[in-house]
């Protein structure tokens, strides 16, 4: 299988719950117990309970849209649009030096615009 990874749509405080991060599994599981790493902020902690429209889940599989409580982390901590990893302690995310990036841009200088009603 392949590692954990959940891109964050949002992150949210919940009262008597704590901080739930969630968003959509895009590879591996999560599950209660694990414990995960958010980068780029390099914030590692446990994963206390995983929910999908508002029901308990053993498990989050790819393709499922959840929120998970984690332990001791703040929404101040961590942030849309960060991912959430399962790293293996050996490993931990760096940040690169530097990278290539290519991009390029175009101009429309005519535009043509049809309205169509219908009735």
């Amino acid at each position: 299988t392949s590692p954990f990874r959940l891109p964050l749509q949002d992150v949210y405080k919940i009262g008597g719950i704590g901080t739930v991060p969630v968003g959509r599994v895009e590879t591996g599981i999560i599950k209660a117990g694990m414990v995960v790493t958010f980068a780029p902020s390099n914030v590692t902690t446990e994963v206390k309970s995983v929910e999908m429209h508002h029901e308990q889940l053993e498990q989050g599989s790819p393709g499922d849209n959840v929120g998970f409580n984690v332990k001791n982390v703040s929404v101040k901590d961590i942030r849309r649009w960060e991912t959430s990893l399962l790293i293996p302690r050996t490993t931990p995310p760096r940040r690169p030096a530097s990278f290539n990036a290519q991009a390029s841009s175009s101009s429309i200088t005519r535009v043509r615009l049809v309205l169509v009603t219908h009735p």
